[in-house]
């Protein structure tokens, strides 16, 4: 199977990465460079990819920047902290990120031939995130399936399972959680407090 994931070098990417490699998939992989505040995790995609021999593009689509405001994420607002539950932490929604992301890498994916396209989106997302739900999901695979003369598929895996059952399964995949990038703040170190930084502190254990 050939494989497009969209890779933003956090946890829960990095875990389905192995876990596409591990299939014995194709994989390449795709990141956005949307003016986020965190954009070191690009870097940290950026190795890790390297480290495994996986093929990454980081498209620029910071002219995007603009029509995504009113996130902590993109915006000059503070980064909440808390758990990711708390309703404060839909401040770091970015507006309709998840369906432009998807939509990039179906042009990327048909291009060079791959037959679908992953995200590790899952079930802690749900609360807050309208474009990590499983409807959200269900309708972008029956848009992939129809939008071009090649049918895609849209594979998130993760859809219903926990962080911790992710990093159950990345433990289980050698995955090197260290090298990957998580919190909001993208500061020198990560601040431990953002719902990112809590959630992972949380599935890590």
């Amino acid at each position: 199977m050939k494989t497009l994931l969209i890779y933003s070098g956090g946890m829960d990417s990095t875990t389905l990465l192995y876990k596409l490699l591990a299939d014995g998939d194709e994989v390449r992989c795709i990141s956005f460079d949307y003016g986020q505040r965190h954009k070191k995790e690009l870097e940290y995609a950026r190795r890790i990819c390297e480290e495994l021999g996986v093929e990454h593009s980081i498209i620029d689509v910071r002219s995007l920047n603009e029509l995504m405001q009113g996130s902590a994420l993109t915006s000059d607002i503070p980064v909440p902290e808390g758990h990711y539950e708390d309703e404060n932490m839909k401040q770091t929604v970015v507006p309709n990120r998840n369906m432009i992301f998807i939509s990039l890498a179906m042009a990327q994916a048909i291009s060079l031939g791959f037959e679908r396209v992953a995200l590790a989106v899952h079930a802690g997302d749900h609360a807050i995130y309208p474009d990590c739900r499983p409807i959200f999901i269900q309708k972008m695979q029956a848009v992939a399936a129809i939008a071009n003369y090649e049918k895609l598929d849209v594979f998130a895996p993760f859809l219903t399972m926990s962080k911790g059952e992710i990093a159950e399964v990345g433990r289980e995949l050698g995955v090197p959680f260290e090298k990957t990038w998580t919190c909001y703040k993208g500061l020198a170190e990560p601040c431990g407090k953002c719902g990112s930084c809590v959630e992972r502190g949380e599935a890590l254990g």
